[in-house]
This record gives structure tokens, sequence and C-alpha cells, in this order.
């Protein structure tokens, strides 16, 4: 791998190990970029808050920490600043106007729930409910549609268990959506090695029918998951069974 997108930070409340941590980890694994994309803030109304992401006054030391590492590994290393992001319709505004404030470079998007999230599902619970499935479709293809995305993480996260042709007309929907929209979509390597419901290699051959591009995410929780080369290689494997070409590197959208 030359590049790595999708990496955590302690702020998210489930990773481990500070940035430069995960530099000097990319840096032995041979990567040229390092970009970093903790879960994003979000600005919810009331008492809630998801204990998985960073919460709004995290926001400023996290892009404040990231700036600060690249100009001391500038020449060995490109650390762009972004995060991962949930589309929820009615918390999007105000988290766009928050983080153009602040320079990011880029959004990878990460539906980890339906709706608002707040009293509502979350995107892996097993379901067969083929209304559950279209809402997360839905919901994605909205997001991708903002052109503000420029990757999406574990598309396949939702493990479906209803009516086998509604998956894949759904599956392909959003694969058309995305290349529509010129997202890639990520083969998530954190995924691969832990044994979940994703990559799930029905998807990346509707993915790679399609003609959708991936790109390889390590979906980094520790700095000893950026160097990874048999679940690379392996993921690697399966994309070329499924005719998916996989680029190296992002091309970021901007978020103005």
């Amino acid at each position: 791998m030359l590049a790595n997108y999708h990496t955590h930070t302690p702020r998210c409340n489930h990773a481990e190990g500070a940035e430069r941590d995960y530099i000097e980890a990319a840096l032995a694994a041979g990567l040229r970029v390092l970009g970093f994309s903790d879960h994003t803030p979000q600005y919810f109304p009331g008492d809630y808050y998801s204990f998985f992401r960073m919460r709004p006054e995290q926001l400023d030391d996290y892009v404040d920490t990231v700036l600060a590492l690249r100009g001391e590994y500038r020449g060995r290393i490109e650390l762009p600043l972004g995060l991962e992001v949930e589309y929820y319709p009615a918390l999007f505004p105000r988290l766009l106007a928050e983080l153009r404030t602040r320079p990011f470079d880029y959004l990878i998007l990460g539906q980890h729930a339906l709706g608002n999230e707040a009293g509502d599902a979350y995107s892996g619970t097993p379901t067969a409910d083929a209304a559950t499935l279209r809402r997360y479709v839905d919901q994605v293809c909205a997001a991708m549609q903002t052109g503000l995305f420029s990757c999406f993480a574990h598309p396949d996260i939702m493990p479906f268990g209803g009516d086998a042709a509604v998956w894949q007309a759904e599956m392909r929907r959003l694969c058309e959506t995305a290349l529509a929209c010129q997202v890639p979509l990520e083969i998530n390597l954190l995924g691969l090695g832990g044994g979940r419901c994703y990559p799930n290699e029905a998807f990346w051959r509707i993915a790679g029918a399609v003609g959708c591009p991936a790109v390889l995410g390590c979906d980094a929780h520790r700095p000893d998951q950026l160097r990874v080369p048999e679940l690379e290689g392996s993921a690697r494997a399966m994309a070329e069974r499924c005719g998916v070409r996989v680029q190296e590197t992002l091309h970021f959208k901007p978020l103005a």
C-alpha cells in the first residue's frame, strides 16, 4: 500500500496510540500517505451523544495536532487531515458549517447509523427487512450526491438476510450512484482481519460488474494495524476475482 486514508485516534474512545505512533508505524510500513480520519463530532440536540466519536470540543485539538505533525514530518510522509462522517440529514448542515471553518482536506463516508442516529438503527445490525435496507441505500446515495465525500468506507456494512434479489438490486443502486458521483468504495481491512460481515465478496462482484473503483482502507484503531501485508494481499486477490480496480490514492473533494 502507498496510502491509507482511514486512521483513527483515541478521541473516538475506541482507538489506541498517539498520532505520532501511527505516523511512525506508517513510515515503517512504507506508506507515503497517512490520512487521519477520526470519527467526526456530531451536533446532536439535547443531551444525546454517541460514545464512538470525538466530542465537538475536541475538534480543534485534533486539527491542531495533525497540522503540527504535518509540519514536523514534511518531506517524509504526507499527512492529510480528514474525518469519517455519517450523513445525518438533520445534523449535516451544522456539521458542515463547522468543518468549513477548519482546513480539512477530505471526508470519508462511514454510515454507522440510519436516520439521525438517536433512536434509530445501527447500520451493522443484521436484518431481513427490505425497507431497512432501502433506507440505508437511500441515505448513503443522498450523501454521495452531495459531492463532498472522497470515498465510502465499508459500504457493505449491513448484513441482510432477506430476499437476495432485493439485496442485489439495492447494492447495484448503491454502486451505480457511487460510480456516477465518482466516489471510490473502500475494501475495509479491519473488517477482513476481524471476521466481520464486510468485506462481502458478493457485494464486490456487483461493484466490479458496475465498474466501481476501490481503495484499500486499514481503518486503523491501533498503530500495528497499518502494517498488514497478509490482509492487503487477501483484499487485492478478492478485488481481482471480482473485477474491481484498486486505486492507490484518493482525489480529494473540496468542502467548499
